[in-house]
């Protein structure tokens, strides 16, 4: 089965961050991805940019909008994700929870499958 670990960070803690607590962080999540890669489990992982190089997109109608960030009103923001394949949602779960960005950061775990079945 496959699934997907969203890392959901409170928006402005990684500026809140000095450069060299922000490279240790991120070495500890690629060292992360290489354990899981390694044990044949991952198929990607990416790390995100933050919401202020970001947009967002809304259509009514004919009319869309597009609107650049920072969005005032975000209070997260995915900074990254897993892609897993795995047996089970608890293996899923158990690879979250020893994942370094739980530290800080909620994981979403979520199967990934149609919206309609």
């Amino acid at each position: 089965m496959a699934y997907m670990l969203l890392v959901v960070e409170k928006a402005g803690d990684r500026e809140a961050r000095s450069e060299s607590e922000g490279r240790a962080l991120y070495g500890r999540m690629l060292e992360y991805s290489a354990s899981l890669r390694e044990r044949g489990l991952l198929t990607l992982s990416q790390s995100l940019k933050t919401e202020t190089a970001g947009a967002r997109v809304t259509r009514q109608g004919e009319k869309s909008t597009v609107r650049d960030g920072p969005f005032a009103e975000a209070k997260e923001m995915i900074g990254g994700f897993f892609l897993l394949t795995c047996p089970s949602r608890e293996q899923a779960i158990e690879i979250a929870r020893r994942c370094p960005a739980a530290e800080w950061a909620t994981i979403e775990v979520r199967e990934l499958g149609p919206c309609f079945e």
